[in-house]
């Protein structure tokens, strides 16, 4: 047989076989664990001392050339920030303290798993994070749109991400995380099970940016003045409501139109329908720090709602959008540890190394330590500094560049003691250096459940389906078995529902020692938002013979309400109205589909739309609507379309007087205008958003 000499020098670079020895760090050492960094005691800071902890997590940083190795696919936008009133009493941010002073910032949503190229809808955490450009200097709330997150010790991200990224062997899968390595590790590691069922919610596929939740994870520290601290958490929520697709036409979504959430941010801008959200806070007095029933400093809890309130405390507005998305939204650098005087961090091991992290991180990224001086990086205030030289230096520094000096007449000189320059908390840490996580943090089950029990109905539903397509991609059966044996620690019968679905054996009813709990504020049931129907895209299905008129009425009334309505038709052009007159078509239905929309008119003709009953496109997007339980109105003749669906299981209203309302669906067989009893009514099904109890609607 002939030598394969390629195969033969490939062979001296094979690295070691991981079955023949135990773990090192790469200068060969030994390493017994690797879950936890070494502290100050249980829940002290981490110490830089740890060299495994810094190796493993700078050799990921450096993973990737030169996109980020996660959040890669993003979409961004500046905007300003106001404040509501002083916050003065828990802290001495100056960008939160006079409600007449606006603060520039830029925010990056992203996804997470994917590379540059993916999808914007695929099922995964998003990324929410903001950039402050203060009076004190750049302040970086980075946050995601799920409050927890799937590990408690930073330590163990390389081994999650590894685990969530592709399979090494043929890299598959793409953006997604229905693959056996990552069900593999979340079934090994019980810490993971709130996270999973916040990431099998359909939090993990937003309509939009726009409509989407962002947290700051940490339990971070506010200090004021005095220098008296309280703990915060903080949240983003989106005037437009809290709004997610649905499973299936997530998926759609990715080959109809893979930028939809990208594109959605950018045309909102450009139209003036400027995205906003409001900023609260939940506080909690340094003296209740041990109050509750989970630490404070674990990054897979939250604070509920009911227990501390959220605070309003300002709004942002998202106005502008970049003029060069390579120079802006690939280039900005986020940072946990960009912080401004009043604002500190906790001892919470997750939030430490992060702050280590994204450092390391931008200096192979961005190719130097200079990336600060990147325009959409650069703080208000001309930075000062004795740093030099390096990578991509722009600045042409003159005089001295050390600390103290003379010559240089003692410039920059140190701040002095008028409570201008940022002053680190002052706590008190001592114990022994360790390697051990407090047993504070080892109840994995108790939220997960406060999670599962906040859940309505048809959003269990949706939990349901997703776990079982997730694990039914996972092609280890003991990796399916594990998983559903984790899940019935959080609740017997979603892991016997998981179970059933994936064809695995019922488990045995898990050591559930947690209450009963819920939290309504986790629910979508309850974050619909301000009850508007501005920015929501309407579908309006036309052909020959439609009423123009009665159809102008209905768009104008909806577009009064701030809707953005496109006619729909088989072919672009124009089609031919009954009047005689032609009426311009937006979007031929071959190029688009009902996943793109967030509600479907039908209007009518006084001679019928025979041409749109028979066109298949045009049902496939009426029954696709319906299904997804999306609005859908009818008029006159149009109520005729929908009728012929009924056979299919589409339920119709019906009822005394010529408007009818049922579940999401509004008809109105007269002909002539459309009434104002209609558009309201209709306006009104828009604004629910989804009608899950409307029957055959399951996706």
């Amino acid at each position: 047989m002939t030598e394969d000499r390629k195969e033969r020098q490939r062979e001296k670079y094979r690295a070691a076989d991981p079955a023949e020895g135990p773990l090192t760090t790469d200068q060969g050492v030994a390493v017994d664990h690797t879950d936890d960094s070494l502290t100050v005691g249980e829940r002290g800071p981490t110490l830089m001392e740890d060299f495994h902890f810094r190796e493993k997590l700078t050799h990921f940083d450096h993973e990737r050339i030169p996109e980020r190795v996660v959040h890669a696919r993003g979409a961004g936008a500046y905007g300003y920030f106001e404040p509501y009133e002083s916050c003065a009493e828990f802290t001495r941010a100056a960008f939160l303290q006079d409600p007449s002073v606006r603060t520039p910032v830029f925010v990056r949503f992203s996804t997470v798993q994917g590379p540059r190229g993916s999808a914007d809808t695929v099922r995964d955490v998003r990324g929410f994070a903001t950039k402050f450009y203060t009076s004190e200097g750049n302040y970086d709330l980075v946050g995601n749109n799920m409050p927890v997150f799937f590990i408690q010790d930073g330590i163990k991200f390389p081994d999650f991400v590894h685990a969530l990224k592709p399979e090494p062997h043929n890299e598959i899968p793409t953006g997604a995380s229905a693959h056996d390595t990552l069900w593999d590790f979340v079934s090994l590691q019980p810490e993971t099970m709130h996270m999973m069922m916040w990431l099998m919610s359909d939090r993990a596929i937003p309509r939009s940016y726009r409509m989407m939740q962002g947290f700051g994870v940490h339990t971070f520290r506010f200090v004021d003045a005095r220098g008296r601290g309280t703990f915060v958490k903080f949240h983003w929520k989106p005037k437009l409501g809290v709004h997610s697709l649905v499973w299936d036409e997530a998926q759609e979504c990715q080959g109809r139109d893979p930028d939809f959430n990208r594109r959605d941010l950018w045309q909102a801008i450009e139209a003036g329908e400027y995205p906003e959200y409001e900023l609260g806070v939940q506080l909690v007095p340094e003296e209740d720090e041990f109050n509750f029933d989970f630490d404070l400093l674990d990054a897979t809890k939250i604070i509920p709602e009911e227990q501390v309130p959220v605070r309003p405390i300002g709004h942002m507005v998202l106005n502008r959008n970049p003029d060069n998305f390579f120079a802006e939204t690939e280039q900005v650098a986020f940072h946990t540890a960009n912080v401004v005087p009043g604002i500190d961090f906790t001892n919470d091991p997750l939030l430490q190394a992060r702050n280590f992290s994204y450092l390391d991180t931008q200096l192979i990224r961005l190719g130097g330590p200079n990336f600060a001086q990147l325009p959409v990086n650069q703080p208000v205030v001309p930075p000062r500094t004795n740093q030099r030289d390096g990578y991509h230096q722009t600045a042409i520094h003159r005089g001295t560049s050390y600390s103290p000096n003379s010559l240089g007449g003692g410039c920059p000189a140190i701040a002095g003691a008028d409570g201008y320059a940022f002053s680190h908390y002052a706590e008190r840490v001592e114990g022994h250096k360790i390697r051990k996580r407090s047993e504070s943090f080892k109840d994995f089950y108790s939220q997960a459940a406060l999670f599962w029990n906040s859940m309505s109905d048809w959003e269990k539903r949706h939990i349901v389906d997703a776990f079982r397509f997730e694990l039914g991609k996972v092609e280890a059966v003991h990796v399916r078995e594990r998983t559903v044996e984790q899940l019935a620690h959080v609740d017997y019968d979603l892991a016997s529902q998981v179970a059933q679905g994936i064809g695995v054996a019922l488990p045995e009813p898990g050591a559930n020692n947690h209450k009963p709990q819920a939290s309504p504020a986790l629910s979508f049931d309850n974050l619909q938002g301000d009850g508007s129907i501005r920015t929501r895209q309407i579908a309006v299905l036309v052909t020959d013979g439609v009423d123009t008129g009665q159809l102008t009425q209905a768009q104008e009334a909806l577009t009064a309400q701030g809707a953005v309505v496109e006619a729909l038709a088989p072919h672009d052009g124009k089609v031919r109205g009954a009047d005689g007159n032609g009426y311009a078509v937006d979007r031929a239905l071959p190029t688009v589909a009902s996943v793109l929309y967030d509600a479907v008119l039908l209007p009518g003709g006084p001679t019928g739309t025979p041409d749109l009953a028979s066109d298949s496109a045009a049902m496939r997007f009426v029954r696709d609507a319906y299904r997804h339980g999306k609005p859908i109105g009818a008029l006159g003749s149009g109520v005729g379309i929908l009728a012929s669906l009924e056979p299919e299981g589409l339920h119709i209203a019906s009822g005394h007087g010529h408007v009818c309302a049922d579940r999401g669906v509004v008809t109105d067989a007269t002909t002539g205008t459309a009434s104002e009893e209609f558009t309201r009514a209709f306006t009104e099904a828009i604004a629910a958003h989804r009608h899950w109890d409307r029957p055959q609607v399951r996706c």
